[in-house]
């Protein structure tokens, strides 16, 4: 299974789920990070840490730790476009 700290640049993924437990799982749903959102990573930084991304119509940087917890599935090409425009 992939992790969000694995997507490249420019890429669209869908969120299965997220692991982790008590206050960072509910951290990072807070965020507007939860099961099932699009995703489409915009960038990371040059040493890797943090990694932008455009989830529900904002920008939001998450820490590599963070990232890691997330699995996600990649988007196909077609249903990918309506998020490369956030």
């Amino acid at each position: 299974m992939k992790t969000l700290k694995e997507i490249k640049p420019g890429e669209n993924v869908k969120v299965l789920k997220i692991r982790g437990e008590g206050p960072i799982k509910r951290r990072i749903m807070e965020m507007g990070v939860t099961k099932s959102v699009e995703i489409h990573v915009r960038k990371i930084a040059p040493l890797g840490d943090p990694i932008e991304i455009a989830v529900r119509g904002y920008e939001l940087s998450l820490r590599k730790a963070d990232a890691e917890m997330i699995e996600v599935e990649p988007l196909s090409a077609s249903l990918a476009a309506p998020l490369a425009a956030c």
